[in-house]
C-alpha cells in the first residue's frame, strides 16, 4: 500500500468536483486526486502527500493530503456507513480539517450538510458515530485536537440549526457562521430568541464584510 510520495508537480487535473495532480516521483507518475486547498498547479513543484489508497476492481485510487491528520480522518469518515472517499474528500475541502471536528463535535448538521453530496440524514449520521465511536479511535491514531473540540458557545441546539440553516441561505459560509455564532455569544442569553441571535449575527456578519 502507498502511504507517502514526495515528489514533484508534472499536470494538474479537474474532473467536476474533483481535483488533482500528475505527482512525479522516480522518474514514475502517479495521479493523485486531493482537494484545491492542496492543489499545486506549477509544473515542477514540490509537493509532498500522505496518501489513502483506495483498492478497486478496476485498479486503485489514491488521495493525498497535505497533513497525516487528514488522512487519519479521512480513513474515519470512509468507515461511516454511506460516506463514500467523494463525500469524505468534499467535507474536508469545504470545511477544512479544524473546521470538520468543530461540526462533528458540536452536532452542527448544517454546516456539514453545506459540503458536496452531503445530506442531513449523513449529517446525522456522522455526528451520531462521531460521539459513539469516531472520536475515541480519533484519539488512538493521535488525533489530539479532537480532545480539545467542544461545541462552540452560542444558542441552545434546536434553535442553533434553523439558524445556521438560515444565514447559510443568506450565502454565509461554515466558517463565517461559526464566527458570527462565537462573537454574538458574549452579548447574548442562550435562550435569547432566534429573532435576535439572527439580528446580532448579521450585524457582525456585515460589519466584517463593510
Amino acid at each position: 500500500m502507498i502511504g507517502w510520495l514526495d515528489g514533484q508537480v508534472g499536470d494538474s487535473w479537474r474532473d467536476g468536483n474533483r481535483s488533482g495532480v500528475l505527482l512525479i516521483c522516480a522518474g514514475v507518475g502517479y495521479e493523485v486526486q486531493i482537494n484545491d486547498s492542496n492543489l499545486a498547479s506549477t509544473p515542477g513543484a514540490a509537493l509532498r502527500l500522505h496518501i489513502h489508497q483506495q483498492q478497486r476492481e478496476d485498479g486503485s485510487v489514491l488521495f493525498g493530503f497535505a497533513a497525516k491528520a487528514e488522512r487519519d480522518l479521512f480513513r474515519l469518515l470512509i468507515s461511516v456507513n454511506g460516506v463514500g472517499p467523494q463525500v469524505a474528500m468534499g467535507l474536508l475541502g469545504s470545511l477544512e480539517l479544524d473546521g470538520l471536528l468543530q461540526a462533528l463535535a458540536g452536532d452542527q448538521t448544517a454546516a456539514l450538510c453545506s459540503a458536496p453530496g452531503v445530506g442531513k440524514r449523513i449529517a446525522e449520521r456522522l455526528t451520531l458515530e462521531w460521539r459513539s465511536r469516531l472520536q475515541e479511535r480519533w484519539s488512538q491514531v493521535g488525533g489530539a485536537a479532537a480532545l480539545t473540540v467542544v461545541a462552540s458557545p452560542g444558542p441552545q441546539q434546536a434553535l442553533r440549526v434553523e439558524l445556521e440553516s438560515t444565514l447559510s441561505a443568506l450565502g454565509y459560509g461554515p466558517v463565517e457562521v461559526q464566527q458570527a455564532l462565537t462573537h454574538c455569544s458574549a452579548e447574548l442569553e442562550e435562550s435569547a430568541p432566534l429573532e435576535e441571535w439572527l439580528r446580532q449575527c448579521l450585524a457582525w456578519l456585515s460589519r466584517e464584510a463593510a
